[in-house]
Protein backbone atom coordinates (compact mmCIF):
# COMPACT_ATOMS: atom_id res chain seq x y z
CA UNK A 1 0.00 0.00 0.00
CA UNK A 2 1.16 2.95 -1.04
CA UNK A 3 0.45 6.75 1.30
CA UNK A 4 -0.39 10.19 -1.15
CA UNK A 5 -1.70 13.61 -0.14
CA UNK A 6 -4.58 15.57 -1.16
CA UNK A 7 -4.31 19.29 -0.80
CA UNK A 8 -6.41 22.63 -1.04
CA UNK A 9 -4.40 24.79 0.33
CA UNK A 10 -6.34 26.04 2.70
CA UNK A 11 -7.13 29.33 3.98
CA UNK A 12 -7.12 29.61 7.75
CA UNK A 13 -9.45 32.71 9.13
CA UNK A 14 -7.61 35.67 8.58
CA UNK A 15 -5.50 34.59 6.11
CA UNK A 16 -4.39 36.01 2.26
CA UNK A 17 -4.73 33.19 0.34
CA UNK A 18 -0.88 33.42 -0.60
CA UNK A 19 0.28 32.60 2.58
CA UNK A 20 -2.16 29.35 2.38
CA UNK A 21 -0.72 29.17 -1.56
CA UNK A 22 2.94 29.33 0.06
CA UNK A 23 1.91 27.18 2.64
CA UNK A 24 1.72 24.51 0.22
CA UNK A 25 5.11 23.62 -0.25
CA UNK A 26 6.21 22.79 3.11
CA UNK A 27 3.27 20.64 3.49
CA UNK A 28 4.35 18.77 0.14
CA UNK A 29 8.29 18.56 1.29
CA UNK A 30 6.88 16.76 4.54
CA UNK A 31 5.08 14.27 1.99
CA UNK A 32 8.23 14.06 0.33
CA UNK A 33 10.42 13.37 3.74
CA UNK A 34 8.07 10.60 4.63
CA UNK A 35 7.67 8.67 1.24
CA UNK A 36 4.86 9.67 -0.25
CA UNK A 37 3.43 8.64 -3.75
CA UNK A 38 2.15 11.88 -4.63
CA UNK A 39 0.29 14.68 -3.78
CA UNK A 40 -2.66 16.23 -5.68
CA UNK A 41 -4.80 19.35 -5.42
CA UNK A 42 -8.14 20.07 -6.39
CA UNK A 43 -10.27 22.35 -8.27
CA UNK A 44 -12.62 24.52 -6.35
CA UNK A 45 -14.27 28.14 -7.14
CA UNK A 46 -15.53 30.64 -5.35
CA UNK A 47 -14.72 29.00 -2.24
CA UNK A 48 -12.96 31.46 0.26
CA UNK A 49 -11.27 28.87 2.49
CA UNK A 50 -10.08 26.92 -0.49
CA UNK A 51 -6.88 28.72 -2.69
CA UNK A 52 -5.89 25.64 -5.20
CA UNK A 53 -8.69 26.89 -8.07
CA UNK A 54 -5.84 26.95 -10.84
CA UNK A 55 -4.55 23.75 -9.87
CA UNK A 56 -1.56 23.99 -13.12
CA UNK A 57 0.25 26.92 -11.24
CA UNK A 58 -0.23 25.86 -7.98
CA UNK A 59 1.45 22.66 -8.91
CA UNK A 60 4.23 24.62 -11.07
CA UNK A 61 4.73 26.72 -7.84
CA UNK A 62 5.33 23.12 -5.60
CA UNK A 63 7.03 21.24 -8.36
CA UNK A 64 9.77 24.35 -8.65
CA UNK A 65 10.43 24.15 -4.42
CA UNK A 66 10.72 20.32 -3.75
CA UNK A 67 12.63 17.53 -5.43
CA UNK A 68 10.96 14.05 -7.04
CA UNK A 69 7.56 13.66 -5.19
CA UNK A 70 5.00 13.26 -8.19
CA UNK A 71 2.75 15.94 -8.16
CA UNK A 72 -0.43 16.29 -9.78
CA UNK A 73 -4.67 16.99 -9.73
CA UNK A 74 -7.21 15.56 -8.08
CA UNK A 75 -8.91 16.68 -10.03
CA UNK A 76 -8.83 18.90 -13.02
CA UNK A 77 -12.62 18.94 -13.55
CA UNK A 78 -12.77 18.77 -17.00
CA UNK A 79 -16.21 19.84 -18.23
CA UNK A 80 -15.20 23.66 -16.62
CA UNK A 81 -12.46 23.08 -19.52
CA UNK A 82 -11.24 22.78 -23.16
CA UNK A 83 -9.39 19.20 -23.40
CA UNK A 84 -6.70 21.20 -25.18
CA UNK A 85 -5.93 23.70 -23.25
CA UNK A 86 -5.72 21.41 -20.17
CA UNK A 87 -2.95 18.90 -22.46
CA UNK A 88 -0.95 22.51 -23.15
CA UNK A 89 -0.87 22.95 -19.27
CA UNK A 90 -0.03 19.87 -18.13
CA UNK A 91 2.15 18.80 -20.86
CA UNK A 92 4.21 22.32 -19.99
CA UNK A 93 4.11 20.94 -16.71
CA UNK A 94 5.84 17.54 -17.94
CA UNK A 95 8.03 19.21 -20.27
CA UNK A 96 9.40 20.95 -17.02
CA UNK A 97 9.57 18.26 -14.46
CA UNK A 98 9.66 14.99 -16.32
CA UNK A 99 8.15 12.23 -14.93
CA UNK A 100 6.58 13.95 -11.41
CA UNK A 101 3.33 15.37 -12.82
CA UNK A 102 -0.42 13.04 -13.06
CA UNK A 103 -3.30 14.59 -13.62
CA UNK A 104 -6.54 13.44 -12.27
CA UNK A 105 -10.23 14.19 -13.81
CA UNK A 106 -13.48 15.10 -12.30
CA UNK A 107 -16.41 16.25 -14.04
CA UNK A 108 -18.24 17.70 -10.93
CA UNK A 109 -18.52 22.02 -11.64
CA UNK A 110 -16.27 22.15 -8.06
CA UNK A 111 -18.84 24.43 -7.04
CA UNK A 112 -22.43 25.74 -6.81
CA UNK A 113 -24.87 26.60 -9.81
CA UNK A 114 -23.94 30.32 -10.35
CA UNK A 115 -20.15 29.45 -10.32
CA UNK A 116 -20.74 27.21 -12.90
CA UNK A 117 -22.27 29.60 -14.83
CA UNK A 118 -19.35 32.26 -14.55
CA UNK A 119 -17.60 29.29 -15.36
CA UNK A 120 -19.59 29.73 -19.07
CA UNK A 121 -20.32 25.88 -18.25
CA UNK A 122 -23.84 24.72 -19.10
CA UNK A 123 -25.93 21.62 -17.72
CA UNK A 124 -24.95 19.73 -19.98
CA UNK A 125 -21.55 19.92 -19.72
CA UNK A 126 -20.52 16.92 -17.78
CA UNK A 127 -22.70 14.64 -20.17
CA UNK A 128 -19.54 15.10 -22.54
CA UNK A 129 -17.26 14.22 -20.23
CA UNK A 130 -16.63 10.58 -21.50
CA UNK A 131 -15.94 12.20 -24.81
CA UNK A 132 -13.14 14.76 -23.20
CA UNK A 133 -11.50 12.34 -21.59
CA UNK A 134 -10.50 10.15 -24.81
CA UNK A 135 -9.89 14.14 -27.04
CA UNK A 136 -7.79 14.72 -24.51
CA UNK A 137 -5.88 11.67 -24.03
CA UNK A 138 -5.69 11.91 -27.72
CA UNK A 139 -3.43 15.06 -27.46
CA UNK A 140 -1.18 13.48 -24.63
CA UNK A 141 -0.26 10.08 -26.34
CA UNK A 142 0.10 11.84 -29.84
CA UNK A 143 -2.86 10.51 -31.04
CA UNK A 144 -4.87 13.19 -32.17
CA UNK A 145 -8.75 13.09 -32.33
CA UNK A 146 -9.21 16.00 -34.35
CA UNK A 147 -7.40 15.97 -37.42
CA UNK A 148 -4.70 18.97 -37.78
CA UNK A 149 -4.60 19.94 -34.44
CA UNK A 150 -1.56 19.00 -31.92
CA UNK A 151 -1.18 20.12 -28.55
CA UNK A 152 1.93 22.13 -28.11
CA UNK A 153 3.52 21.25 -25.59
CA UNK A 154 1.84 17.78 -24.61
CA UNK A 155 1.64 16.18 -27.77
CA UNK A 156 3.39 12.49 -26.91
CA UNK A 157 3.65 13.25 -23.53
CA UNK A 158 1.69 10.64 -21.88
CA UNK A 159 0.84 12.34 -19.10
CA UNK A 160 -0.83 9.36 -16.21
CA UNK A 161 -4.44 10.56 -16.46
CA UNK A 162 -6.89 9.62 -13.31
CA UNK A 163 -10.79 9.16 -13.39
CA UNK A 164 -11.69 10.84 -9.86
CA UNK A 165 -15.66 9.99 -8.54
CA UNK A 166 -17.59 10.25 -5.63
CA UNK A 167 -20.80 7.40 -7.59
CA UNK A 168 -20.80 4.86 -9.75
CA UNK A 169 -20.54 6.90 -12.64
CA UNK A 170 -17.07 6.74 -12.69
CA UNK A 171 -16.27 3.63 -11.43
CA UNK A 172 -18.02 2.39 -15.08
CA UNK A 173 -16.16 5.14 -16.94
CA UNK A 174 -12.61 4.41 -15.22
CA UNK A 175 -13.54 0.73 -16.10
CA UNK A 176 -14.50 1.49 -19.51
CA UNK A 177 -11.36 3.08 -20.41
CA UNK A 178 -9.07 0.69 -18.48
CA UNK A 179 -7.82 4.21 -16.15
CA UNK A 180 -6.49 4.20 -12.54
CA UNK A 181 -9.69 5.39 -10.30
CA UNK A 182 -9.85 7.36 -7.20
CA UNK A 183 -13.03 7.73 -4.95
CA UNK A 184 -13.47 10.83 -2.62
CA UNK A 185 -14.53 8.72 0.24
CA UNK A 186 -13.06 11.78 2.50
CA UNK A 187 -16.26 13.61 1.98
CA UNK A 188 -18.48 11.57 -0.16
CA UNK A 189 -18.10 7.58 1.93
CA UNK A 190 -21.56 6.31 0.96
CA UNK A 191 -21.30 4.75 -2.35
CA UNK A 192 -17.31 3.59 -1.31
CA UNK A 193 -17.89 0.06 -1.45
CA UNK A 194 -20.39 -0.41 -4.48
CA UNK A 195 -18.10 1.67 -6.65
CA UNK A 196 -15.00 0.17 -6.12
CA UNK A 197 -15.90 -3.90 -6.32
CA UNK A 198 -17.75 -2.16 -9.57
CA UNK A 199 -14.16 -0.65 -10.74
CA UNK A 200 -12.28 -4.16 -10.65
CA UNK A 201 -15.47 -6.45 -11.64
CA UNK A 202 -15.86 -4.12 -14.68
CA UNK A 203 -12.12 -3.11 -15.98
CA UNK A 204 -11.29 -3.39 -19.13
CA UNK A 205 -7.25 -3.80 -19.70
CA UNK A 206 -5.70 -0.82 -21.41
CA UNK A 207 -2.14 -0.83 -23.54
CA UNK A 208 -1.27 1.24 -20.37
CA UNK A 209 -2.71 0.12 -17.61
CA UNK A 210 -3.25 -3.76 -17.68
CA UNK A 211 -4.47 -4.21 -14.12
CA UNK A 212 -6.62 -1.66 -12.56
CA UNK A 213 -5.66 0.47 -9.95
CA UNK A 214 -7.19 1.87 -6.90
CA UNK A 215 -6.68 5.13 -4.66
CA UNK A 216 -9.47 5.19 -2.11
CA UNK A 217 -9.43 9.01 -0.20
CA UNK A 218 -9.18 9.24 3.67
CA UNK A 219 -9.15 12.10 6.15
CA UNK A 220 -6.55 12.24 8.18
CA UNK A 221 -6.53 13.81 11.80
CA UNK A 222 -2.68 12.67 13.39
CA UNK A 223 -1.36 13.76 16.72
CA UNK A 224 1.24 12.91 19.14
CA UNK A 225 -1.52 11.97 21.81
CA UNK A 226 -5.28 10.52 21.55
CA UNK A 227 -6.48 13.35 23.13
CA UNK A 228 -4.63 16.15 21.23
CA UNK A 229 -5.96 14.03 18.12
CA UNK A 230 -9.83 14.53 19.03
CA UNK A 231 -9.30 17.72 19.71
CA UNK A 232 -8.69 18.67 16.14
CA UNK A 233 -10.97 16.39 14.89
CA UNK A 234 -13.59 18.29 16.58
CA UNK A 235 -12.56 21.26 15.63
CA UNK A 236 -12.63 19.94 12.02
CA UNK A 237 -16.37 19.10 12.40
CA UNK A 238 -17.11 22.79 13.36
CA UNK A 239 -14.95 24.20 10.28
CA UNK A 240 -16.94 21.94 7.75
CA UNK A 241 -20.07 23.25 9.93
CA UNK A 242 -19.18 26.52 8.96
CA UNK A 243 -18.05 26.18 5.43
CA UNK A 244 -21.14 23.87 4.51
CA UNK A 245 -24.44 25.25 6.71
CA UNK A 246 -23.21 29.01 7.54
CA UNK A 247 -22.92 32.35 5.40
CA UNK A 248 -19.36 33.43 5.38
CA UNK A 249 -20.00 36.35 7.36
CA UNK A 250 -21.91 34.13 10.34
CA UNK A 251 -20.16 34.02 13.30
CA UNK A 252 -20.84 31.16 16.08
CA UNK A 253 -19.05 30.22 19.19
CA UNK A 254 -18.13 26.62 19.56
CA UNK A 255 -21.05 25.78 21.60
CA UNK A 256 -23.21 26.50 19.43
CA UNK A 257 -21.81 25.12 16.23
CA UNK A 258 -21.60 21.67 18.24
CA UNK A 259 -25.68 22.24 19.20
CA UNK A 260 -25.49 22.80 14.93
CA UNK A 261 -23.67 19.28 14.49
CA UNK A 262 -26.15 17.77 16.41
CA UNK A 263 -29.30 19.14 13.66
CA UNK A 264 -29.29 16.42 10.59
CA UNK A 265 -27.89 18.63 8.65
CA UNK A 266 -25.14 19.06 11.39
CA UNK A 267 -25.62 14.62 11.12
CA UNK A 268 -25.11 15.22 7.24
CA UNK A 269 -21.65 16.94 7.77
CA UNK A 270 -20.37 14.37 10.53
CA UNK A 271 -21.53 11.58 7.81
CA UNK A 272 -19.30 13.48 5.57
CA UNK A 273 -16.19 12.61 7.86
CA UNK A 274 -16.94 8.94 8.02
CA UNK A 275 -13.85 7.71 6.68
CA UNK A 276 -11.18 9.25 8.60
CA UNK A 277 -7.73 7.89 10.22
CA UNK A 278 -7.80 9.71 13.47
CA UNK A 279 -5.89 9.61 16.47
CA UNK A 280 -2.32 8.79 17.42
CA UNK A 281 0.15 7.67 14.36
CA UNK A 282 -0.36 3.48 15.63
CA UNK A 283 -4.35 4.25 15.60
CA UNK A 284 -4.50 5.99 12.17
CA UNK A 285 -2.19 3.47 10.87
CA UNK A 286 -4.43 0.95 11.66
CA UNK A 287 -7.68 2.42 10.33
CA UNK A 288 -5.73 2.84 7.24
CA UNK A 289 -4.63 -0.57 6.97
CA UNK A 290 -8.09 -1.47 7.51
CA UNK A 291 -9.84 0.58 5.21
CA UNK A 292 -7.30 -0.54 2.16
CA UNK A 293 -7.92 -4.52 3.05
CA UNK A 294 -11.73 -3.80 2.87
CA UNK A 295 -11.32 -1.70 -0.50
CA UNK A 296 -8.93 -3.96 -1.82
CA UNK A 297 -7.07 -0.10 -2.45
CA UNK A 298 -3.60 -0.29 -4.12
CA UNK A 299 -2.96 3.18 -2.78
CA UNK A 300 -4.62 5.55 -0.16
CA UNK A 301 -4.53 9.31 -0.47
CA UNK A 302 -4.96 11.62 2.85
CA UNK A 303 -6.60 14.58 3.26
CA UNK A 304 -5.04 16.67 6.22
CA UNK A 305 -8.60 17.96 7.63
CA UNK A 306 -7.18 19.60 11.36
CA UNK A 307 -7.73 23.41 10.57
CA UNK A 308 -4.32 24.86 11.26
CA UNK A 309 -1.55 23.77 8.69
CA UNK A 310 1.49 23.64 11.54
CA UNK A 311 -1.02 20.58 12.26
CA UNK A 312 -1.63 19.14 9.23
CA UNK A 313 2.18 19.16 8.86
CA UNK A 314 2.56 17.20 11.71
CA UNK A 315 -0.23 15.05 11.06
CA UNK A 316 1.63 14.44 7.34
CA UNK A 317 5.40 13.42 9.58
CA UNK A 318 3.71 11.66 11.84
CA UNK A 319 2.32 9.02 9.65
CA UNK A 320 5.14 8.32 6.85
CA UNK A 321 3.96 6.14 3.99
CA UNK A 322 4.45 2.07 5.02
CA UNK A 323 7.12 1.51 3.27
CA UNK A 324 9.17 4.51 5.19
CA UNK A 325 7.92 2.73 8.42
CA UNK A 326 9.15 -0.71 7.90
CA UNK A 327 12.45 0.87 7.23
CA UNK A 328 12.61 2.57 10.52
CA UNK A 329 10.77 -0.34 12.31
CA UNK A 330 14.37 -2.67 10.98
Amino acid sequence: MKYSLLDVAAVAPGEHPGEALHGAVPLALAAERGGYERVWYAEHHNMPAIASAATSVLIAHVAANTGHIRLGAGGVMLPNHSPLVIAEQFGTLAALHPGRIDLGLGRAPGSDQATMRALRRNGESADAFPQDVLELQGFLTGETRIPGVRATPGDGSNVPLYILGSSLFGAQLAAALGLPYAFASHFAPDALATATEIYRAEYRPSPGNPEPYLIVAANLIAADTEEEAEVQYQAALRWRAKRFLLRADAELSDAELDQLLATPAGEHVRGMMRVTAAGTPEQAAEYLERLAKQTVADEVILAPASPQRAQRIRAVELMPAPSRQAVKAS
